[in-house]
């Protein structure tokens, strides 16, 4: 009886030995998530971000920067878009595009100051524009901060240089301002292609006037000309303005091609009355040849003449006339 009550009580302290060691370890992994995420979670509870100790041990498995989360889940609470059902931040949106290789603070940041600014712009699509491999909050900031451009872009050359049609050279350096278009950012093309057409432009443009007079008077017709055009279609960028920053007269082309037409007509003229002269030359030499030919002829023929005669002579064809002595009297006298 006495052995039964002493195993009882080995049982009963072995189990109460178990339950103390689990409280035990229980209490230090409380206390070391504790020390990990305490002050992290605290900070998110004070600011109302949503984010329960369970989520932070899961970004911690998942590979996830957990300070990072709920710092952006922070700002978006604190910027009052955190609970927008329309922006759709959540947390583990966040994660996502965070394990996307997107940068969770920077599409944080803009949609608050898209949001400041009165511009429609949604989780989703600050994502995609950030996983598109642009910017999204200098997209943001170049919409409400209108950019500034040259044309051309002064890496490659200093100025545009365009031909009226009096064939006068104008160079011209333009400034073009330009908001990003957040609808069309995904897809749309970049500075270079608004470079490229408003170059295009301004060329056809002073290519159409009559007179680069007309053009120096007033370079304002050129940019409303331009801006007309539609330039900014499938880009990324609106065209705010186009300026004209500088116009310099150049070289009279006009006036040199037609020098250099002339020299090459004349040159040509040259060449024809070369070929006629030389045509002249070759027949008067044929001509020369000929005469030759005829005189040659003509002593031929007067050879003829006496060997005719004796031929007649012998065969006694040939009679004197009346009153007309004989060809060979004389010999015979």
């Amino acid at each position: 009886m006495n052995m039964n009550i002493l195993l009882a009580q080995l049982s009963s302290d072995s189990a109460a030995l178990l339950l103390g060691a689990a409280v035990l370890l229980l209490a230090g992994a409380l206390l070391l998530v504790l020390m990990i995420y305490g002050s992290l979670w605290f900070q998110a509870y004070m600011s109302n971000a949503r984010v329960s100790l369970f989520s932070l041990i899961g970004m911690t498995l998942r590979q996830v920067d957990a300070r990072t989360i709920v710092r952006s889940k922070i700002m978006a609470m604190q910027a009052g878009i955190g609970n927008d059902a329309v922006t759709g931040i959540t947390t583990r949106r966040l994660e996502a595009h965070y394990l996307a290789g997107g940068n969770v603070p920077g599409v944080i940041k803009a949609i608050i100051a898209a949001h400041r600014a009165d511009i429609d712009l949604d989780f989703d699509r600050a994502a995609a524009i950030d996983l598109a491999g642009r910017d999204v909050l200098e997209a943001v900031q170049t919409s409400v901060y209108p950019k500034v451009i040259d044309c051309p872009d002064q890496k490659s050359r200093s100025t545009l240089s365009a031909i009226a049609k009096n064939g006068v050279e104008l160079k011209i350096r333009a400034r073009v301002t330009v908001r990003t278009n957040l609808k069309q950012l995904i897809g749309g093309a970049t500075e270079e292609t608004v470079i490229a057409r408003v170059g295009e432009g301004i060329i056809t443009s002073i290519g159409s006037s009559e007179n680069h007079l007309v053009v120096m008077e007033n370079p304002n017709l050129i940019s409303k000309a331009v801006l007309d055009r539609g330039l900014d279609a499938q880009t990324a960028f609106e065209i705010v303005s186009i300026d004209i920053a500088d116009i310099d007269v150049g070289e009279n082309i006009g006036a040199r091609l037609q020098a250099d037409q002339a020299e090459a007509d004349t040159r040509v003229a040259r060449a024809r009355a070369e070929e006629r002269r030389a045509i002249a030359i070759a027949r008067e030499q044929e001509m020369r040849a000929k005469v030759a030919e005829n005189r040659a002829r003509v002593v031929l023929a007067e050879s003829e003449v006496p060997l005719a005669m004796a031929t007649a002579f012998r065969e006694g064809h040939f009679e004197a006339q009346p009153g007309r002595a004989a060809p060979n009297a004389r010999d015979k006298a």
